[in-house]
C-alpha cells in the first residue's frame, strides 16, 4: 500500500526568524492522522533566519539526526560539542549527517551565525530502541558522488558502511537523481519504509513527487526510483 503525502498538506509554522514545515504532529500543529510513522516521529523542514537560531533546551530518550540542505547550522550542546576547543566543531554544511542520542538527557542550541544567508535544513526525529542511555553525538560527510544514482547509507544501527550510528530499529538513505538515472530494489513487505523528496522532483513507484513531497509505503516488496530532475531525497526503513 502506497500513501502520498503532499508537501502542501504538512503543518507551517512562521515565527518571524523561523519559518517551518511539519510531516507529523509537532508543536502547535496536530493532526491525528499523522502522528508519525513506525518509529519515525519528527521530519521539520526549517528555514532559519540569519543571526538567529533554537536557545539552549533539552530532549531526552530521541535520536534526532540533522540533514544541513544550504548555509551552516551551529550546535552546541552539554557534551561540550560545539565549545571553544572541543573535539567536534558541531558546525555541519550541506553532506552533514549529525546524529545526536539524547539519552537521559541533554541540553543544545542550534543557530545561524551568517549575516546574510539563510540555513535550511531538515529536524528528524526517530524514537529509539533503547532509554536512559548516556548521550551522544556523531557527525560525517557523504559527498554527492556517493549518492549519485543510488541510495547512500547514512544512518543505521550498527553504523554500517560508515553511516552515523542511532539506537533505533531504523535506516536511512540519501540519494540524488537526474536524467536517466534509476533505481530498483526489493524492500521486506514486513517493515514500513517513507520517502521524503527534500527538492527537484522525480518519480517514486509511478507516483510523481515534488519537493516537500512523501509516500508512505507498506507491505510492498519493491521501490523504483526513475525521471529525476534534480532530485534530492531520502529513505527510511522503520520497524
Amino acid at each position: 500500500m502506497i500513501t502520498l503525502r503532499k508537501s502542501s498538506d504538512r503543518g507551517h509554522a512562521d515565527h518571524g526568524w523561523l519559518k517551518s514545515c511539519h510531516s507529523f504532529s509537532f508543536a502547535d500543529y496536530r493532526d491525528a492522522r499523522h502522528m508519525g510513522f513506525g518509529n519515525l516521529r519528527v521530519i521539520n523542514e526549517d528555514r532559519i533566519a540569519p543571526g538567529t537560531g533554537f536557545g539552549t533546551h533539552g530532549h531526552r530518550d530521541m535520536e534526532i539526526v540533522s540533514y544541513v540542505l544550504s548555509g551552516e547550522l551551529a550546535h552546541k550542546d552539554s557534551m561540550g560539542n560545539g565549545t571553544a576547543g572541543a573535539a567536534v566543531s558541531g558546525v555541519i554544511r550541506p553532506g552533514d549527517v549529525q546524529r545526536m542520542s539524547a539519552g537521559r538527557g541533554v541540553m543544545h542550541s542550534e543557530f545561524n551565525h551568517a549575516a546574510d544567508a539563510t540555513t535550511h535544513f531538515l529536524q528528524i526525529w526517530i524514537e529509539p530502541n533503547v532509554h536512559g542511555i548516556e548521550p551522544g553525538y556523531e557527525q560525517k560527510h557523504f559527498d554527492a558522488g556517493s549518492k549519485r544514482g543510488t541510495l547512500r547509507l547514512v544512518a543505521s544501527p550498527e553504523g554500517r558502511d560508515g553511516s552515523v550510528t542511532i539506537h533505533a530499529d531504523a535506516a536511512l538513505y540519501s540519494g540524488l537523481f537526474d536524467g536517466a538515472e534509476k533505481l530498483t530494489r526489493a524492500l521486506d513487505p514486513a517493515r514500513r519504509f517513507y520517502v521524503h523528496v527534500v527538492r527537484g522532483s522525480v518519480t517514486v513507484n509511478g507516483q510523481a513527487l515534488q519537493g516537500g513531497d512523501a509516500l508512505k509505503i507498506e507491505a510492498d516488496s519493491s521501490l523504483s526510483i526513475e525521471g529525476g530532475v534534480d532530485a534530492e531525497l531520502l529513505l527510511f526503513d522503520l520497524q
